[in-house]
C-alpha cells in the first residue's frame, strides 16, 4: 500500500541521503538540499508553503517529492524533487503517489493548478509525468544552466478539472 506523509526532521539524513545518489542528484534542481542542514530547513517551511512528503510502501520510506506554494491568490503549487530509493524502482510506485499528491493538493489543500517541469534530457521524468495524468504545456528553451550546460525544462500542469474528469 502507498501513503504519503510529511516528512519529519527524523527523516533528514534518509532524505540527504537518498537526493545525493549518484542516480538522482543529477536529474534535481541545484536547489534542492543536499545537505542536513539545508534539509533541516526545508523541513521547516510552513506546512500552507509547501514542504517535502514521504512516498511510504507498507511502512517503509520508498521515496520522496516536495511542493512549494508559488502563488496564493491563484492557488498554484510547484512539484518537484521525485526521487525513488533504488529498492522500490520499477514498479510504478513514483506514478501512484504522484496521482495521490495530485488529489491531496488540489482537493484537501485546495490549490487549482500544480506546476512542474523536468529537464528535457529527463526521458524517464518525462514518461512518469505523462503517465502520472500531468498535462504537457511546452518546453523553455535553454531555461536552466546545470552544471556550466544550459537545459531546456520540459513543462508540466494539472488543473482541478483535469482530476474532476478522471476515475
Amino acid at each position: 500500500m502507498i501513503e504519503l506523509r510529511r516528512a519529519t526532521t527524523d527523516d533528514a539524513d534518509w532524505l540527504v541521503e537518498l537526493y545525493t545518489a549518484d542516480d538522482v542528484d543529477p536529474f534535481l534542481s541545484p536547489r534542492n538540499p543536499r545537505t542536513r542542514e539545508a534539509m533541516l530547513e526545508r523541513l521547516a517551511v510552513d506546512p500552507e508553503d509547501g514542504g517535502v512528503m514521504l512516498i511510504v510502501v507498507d511502512g517503509a520510506r520508498a521515496g520522496a517529492m516536495s511542493f512549494d506554494r508559488t502563488s496564493k491568490p491563484n492557488r498554484i503549487a510547484h512539484l518537484g524533487a521525485l526521487a525513488v530509493h533504488p529498492d522500490f524502482r520499477g514498479r510504478r510506485i513514483a506514478d501512484e503517489a504522484a496521482r495521490i499528491f495530485q488529489r491531496h493538493l488540489i482537493f484537501d489543500l485546495g490549490y487549482h493548478r500544480l506546476e512542474m517541469a523536468c529537464y528535457g534530457f529527463n526521458e524517464r521524468a518525462i514518461a512518469h509525468a505523462e503517465r502520472a495524468g500531468w498535462v504537457r504545456e511546452g518546453v523553455k528553451r535553454k531555461a536552466y544552466n546545470l552544471r556550466g550546460e544550459w537545459q531546456d525544462a520540459v513543462q508540466f500542469a494539472v488543473v482541478r478539472e483535469d482530476l474532476d474528469s478522471s476515475t
